[in-house]
């Protein structure tokens, strides 16, 4: 097993589902690491990283918030990020207009402003040491309109242009940045975002475990992206090709309310 002694990751949203794999593939590889969730779960899961024989610091902290972004980075007291694992994220399902707008911009402020704000902190470090790796959770939902799942499909369409656009800048430099796209996953995203009444909620998913795997691999090899599994990749494919309307025609299918088979 490839080892990275002495190395420092942070990891976002490392609580749960495809963070908390992250983390742990962190620290199986010798990353000490600095992991972040909005829940006390995240302490419980620092335990297991620690486990593995590696230094690790747990922070409670909203990245929907300028101030927990600012928290985080600053937990860092100053040492080098070897890697940026930027996971956190959040999910609402059902119609646009039918939603809380208080968790609509939770959404976007989570998704969006706070990982790009926590990106670009870090990533200004990394590229003044020129070196460094940046994983970011995007989606293969960012290639589709999202009916019923608007806001957060568009928040992972801005993800994915993002890093690509980011990888490009500094293509230069010793800086890699990596998007995983991951397709439905088996974690506890779906009942969050009320999505459990859907053929999409209820359908089999990805394990966590071997999605996080092909994303830290490729982090590991310098890769742009990595759309994980054969049907994940047939779905972008198709998404490429269709137009938008009808795109957002078989997303409609897939998590309009009341759909659960």
């Amino acid at each position: 097993m490839e080892t990275s002694k002495g190395r420092f990751a942070i990891v976002t949203g490392a609580s749960t589902g495809i963070g908390f794999e992250l983390a742990k593939l962190c620290a199986q590889h010798g990353y000490d690491l600095l992991v972040a969730a909005d829940e006390p779960a995240i302490n419980d899961a620092a335990q297991e990283f620690r486990a593995r024989g590696v230094s690790v610091d747990a922070i409670e902290a909203d990245l929907a918030t300028e101030d927990g972004v600012k928290t985080l980075y600053e937990a860092a007291k100053g040492r080098p990020v070897d890697a940026l694992l930027a996971n956190a994220g959040r999910g609402l399902g059902r119609a646009f207009l039918d939603q809380d707008w208080q968790k609509i911009r939770r959404v976007i402020d989570t998704n969006v402003i706070g990982t790009v704000d926590l990106l670009y902190r870090v990533g200004r470090d990394m590229r003044a040491r020129n070196n460094g790796r940046i994983l970011i959770t995007g989606s293969i939902a960012g290639f589709m309109p999202g009916t019923f799942q608007a806001v957060y499909n568009a928040s992972k369409a801005f993800l994915d242009s993002f890093s690509f656009a980011l990888r490009h800048e500094l293509k230069d430099t010793n800086v890699t940045v990596t998007c995983l796209m991951p397709g439905a996953t088996e974690t506890d995203f779906f009942e969050r975002g009320d999505l459990m009444d859907t053929r999409v909620g209820t359908a089999k998913k990805d394990d966590a475990a071997e999605v996080a795997k092909q994303g830290f691999e490729a982090m590991l090899r310098g890769d742009g992206d990595v759309v994980t599994g054969w049907h994940n990749k047939l779905q972008a494919a198709i998404a490429h090709v269709l137009p938008a309307g009808a795109v957002a025609e078989v997303h409609r299918r897939l998590a309009e309310p009341g759909t659960a088979q």
